[in-house]
């Protein structure tokens, strides 16, 4: 037998796996006698696989008492997750009585080192080190591996950059048009919209889209929402299929494969068409020769350019600094690739850890607690804000929310901040600013994102020093027929003053209006003055739609509907306002004492904001409007901001959109 051989020479590490099987040199003698060599390396592997689970929970109990911010569920599958039953059977006592002198002693702690260790001499690190010295006597070099983590490469880092630039399409940058006569920078929703726009003032044109993406242009907004709430646990949709609010299925993708033409066929398509060169990036634009750049020299002239180059995600010190080993277990959200990757580690029952609190992380949050709700995956959400969405909705209303986020099963921790991010075993641990470690499988960071306007420098656009992106008049122009569309653009608004939105409806309009101008039908050139709408779903319980300003800065009114009398008449609430019907509303004012000298007036705590309106104000004008769990009133909306007015009675102009309906 390998071990028996292998203690004759007197290997180290065979001892200590032994010794991890049995401590007691009698009952190790006894195993030898009566085991097969193949039944002695299942024991080998049960017990090493056992004292690994041990060593996790003593970890969790000992070394990191603030680990769990919220209750793990009821038995918990997750690889960095002791439930409570798991901690009743490792607390049996093993069946060959151990001695202390047979004891393995603790290692000494490294000088400097981070790591904390158990007062009772089973510290995590000493752990790890009989159970990598067990796999290895046992030949489980894999095991051994994958429990020091590695070589400290994530799967994006160690992936060659020859891999990266033989998956394009075209494969060489020179077989991409010399020249075509629209050329659209960036594979999302406002060149996709463009493009539509363009072909249906200009039925022959020829587009060619830039896209540093390996997918065609797709929709980002369901990759968060619908389509977690359309999927199978092991099964990835198909074409990434989801229904809409309406009920109707459709893809993630705005048009299969086969509408597109290939890059090096389009010029020769006598009814135009669009193309897709994928995995590309535009280096820089010299806007007077029109001409574009790419990453690989190419060079490619237009007639007109549209920047649509979208954003990337934040990141935060925490986890940009972390090191190589503890990459591969951070990960943004933004692409289909990011929706499977995800989505697989859920299905293995691994812990999730969204860090942030707005648009992206909220939703994340929810969809992924409810498409896990009959199993035992633990979410965690961690942001520094006070609640969820809290640089939108007001306090009172966004905590709220939070305990709707809670009720779904997210575990929520507000108020915090990740100070250090390092790898544990085959996940994270994550230290916060309270004094408290999260230890986790994966960490998602949801902080947002910043346009992507690296090529100005070179060509010599302006960008926005305060919001970022390219700096546009007010017909979407950067220079003579270069515009920009979507998250990229930083219009001028003549009613709000500059912005810059990330919203899809904002990515499609404005994409639209480009399009329309890059074709200068008639000569005429159309200004953006579109106030652009949102939506969000937080589970199956809350979603809402927003337009204009909706700064939870501002101050603002809400209106919302409450319970009928039957509904409440355990609830003990009145009315805070005065109703001429039964249909009676509540409304919170919530006024910052730097604008104003009124006293905020906080909405009763025990309402229950299923329904409603809040007006956000400026100058005591409506300057923004989100409609809570309404919809199909946008228009609506609209009008009444664009009407730029102030109302005596904001209870009179919330009854318009028949909140009690």
């Amino acid at each position: 037998m390998i071990c028996t051989r292998l203690l004759n020479y007197k290997i180290p590490a065979c001892r200590q796996a032994m010794m991890i099987v049995g401590r007691n040199k009698s009952c190790l003698q006894n195993n030898l006698k009566i085991a097969s060599p193949l039944l002695l390396k299942r024991n080998l592997y049960e017990s090493v696989k056992k004292r690994a689970l041990e060593a996790r929970s003593k970890l969790k109990k000992t070394d990191y008492p603030n680990n769990r911010p919220c209750p793990d569920p009821p038995s918990s599958k997750s690889s960095l997750s002791s439930s409570p039953s798991h901690e009743k059977e490792h607390s049996k006592k093993p069946k060959c009585k151990q001695s202390s002198k047979d004891s393995v002693p603790k290692p000494a702690a490294a000088p400097g080192s981070t790591e904390s260790s158990s007062s009772d001499g089973s510290g995590g690190n000493s752990s790890i080190k009989w159970i990598v010295a067990a796999l290895a006597a046992a030949g489980l070099g894999g095991g051994a591996w994958y429990l020091l983590g590695g070589d400290g490469k994530s799967d994006d880092q160690s992936k060659d950059q020859s891999s990266l630039v033989s998956k394009r399409v075209p494969l060489n940058g020179s077989d991409l048009p010399k020249k075509v006569p629209y050329l659209l920078v960036g594979g999302g929703a406002a060149s996709f919209s463009a493009f539509r726009a363009i072909k249906s003032n200009d039925p022959k044109a020829k587009v060619l889209v830039i896209s540093n993406e390996f997918f065609k242009p797709y929709m980002r907004p369901p990759l968060s929402k619908e389509l977690w709430y359309a999927s199978e646990p092991g099964v990835v949709p198909k074409d990434y299929r989801f229904k809409q609010w309406t009920g109707a299925e459709r893809s993630l993708f705005f048009e299969p494969d086969e509408f597109f033409i290939k890059p090096t066929n389009l010029l020769d398509n006598p009814n135009g068409g669009i193309a897709v060169a994928q995995g590309y990036a535009v280096k820089k634009i010299d806007p007077k020769n029109r001409v574009a750049t790419l990453d690989d020299g190419t060079e490619i002239q237009y007639e007109k350019c549209l920047l649509a180059t979208g954003c990337t995600p934040k990141n935060l010190p925490a986890f940009e600094n972390a090191p190589k080993n503890v990459q591969d277990k951070i990960m943004f959200y933004r692409s289909p690739n990011d929706f499977e990757k995800l989505k697989k580690l859920v299905d293995e029952n691994k812990s999730i850890t969204i860090v942030g609190n707005g648009f992206l992380g909220s939703e994340l949050a929810c969809s992924l607690a409810t498409y896990s709700k009959d199993t035992n995956v633990k979410i965690n959400q961690i942001y520094a804000e006070s609640a969820n969405m809290s640089k939108v909705l007001p306090e009172y209303l966004s905590k709220w929310t939070t305990q709707k986020v809670e009720q779904l099963g997210v575990c929520v921790v507000p108020g915090v901040q990740v100070k250090e991010v390092n790898r544990e075993q085959s996940g994270l641990k994550l230290a916060l600013s309270n004094g408290q470690t999260v230890l986790t499988d994966v960490a998602v960071v949801c902080v947002g994102c910043e346009a992507n306007t690296n090529i100005a420098t070179l060509s010599g656009l302006e960008v926005d020093d305060a919001l970022g992106g390219f700096v546009v008049n007010a017909e979407l122009e950067a220079r003579q027929d270069l515009f920009a569309a979507g998250d990229a653009s930083c219009f001028y608004d003549p009613l709000l003053g500059r912005r810059r939105l990330e919203h899809h409806d904002h990515s499609v309009i404005s994409g639209r209006l480009a399009g329309e101008n890059m074709v200068g039908k008639d000569g005429i050139k159309k200004p953006y003055e579109h106030q652009s709408m949102f939506w969000s779903d937080l589970g199956p319980g809350i979603g809402y739609e927003g337009i204009g300003r909706t700064e939870s800065s501002l101050p603002t009114v809400g209106v919302f509907a409450l319970k009928s009398d039957e509904e409440r008449k355990d609830d003990h609430l009145e009315p805070t306002t005065e109703s001429s019907s039964k249909e009676t509303t509540t409304i919170a004012l919530e006024q910052k004492p730097k604008d104003t000298q009124t006293q905020p007036t906080k909405p009763n705590e025990e309402n229950d904001y299923q329904k409603g309106v809040i007006f956000y104000l400026q100058n005591d004008k409506i300057v923004g409007i989100l409609l809570w769990n309404i919809f199909n009133r946008v228009g609506l909306a609209r009008t009444i901001i664009n009407q730029n007015k102030s109302y005596e009675d904001l209870n009179e102009v919330a009854k318009l959109f028949e909140i009690h309906s």
